[in-house]
């Protein structure tokens, strides 16, 4: 089996620090990564919304109903979750 080496020792500092951060940053504060998956999926969903609608709806309404059923669907989630497993909240 070879051995891949990563490029850190072909990187400046400055960049290897950074990255750190983000990782650091990405496992502590993971709102900001939902929001953005939810947004790029709502990029797969809204189309869908909108040719279900037959062009009645605005572009901005699909998206809005996009957003309000990932939303349900969260919320949906988390309240099943706290109902079958009350002693973690």
């Amino acid at each position: 089996m070879k051995r891949v080496d990563l490029p850190e020792k072909s990187l400046p500092m400055g960049i290897m620090l950074a990255m750190s951060f983000i990782r650091s940053q990405c496992r502590k504060q993971q709102l900001p990564l939902v929001i953005f998956i939810m947004l790029c999926l709502n990029l797969l969903i809204a189309p869908v919304v909108y040719a279900a609608a037959g062009g009645i709806l605005e572009k901005r309404s699909t998206w809005a109903i996009g957003v309000l059923g990932f939303v349900t669907a969260a919320l949906v989630i988390y309240l099943f979750i706290v109902v079958f497993q009350p002693e973690r909240f």
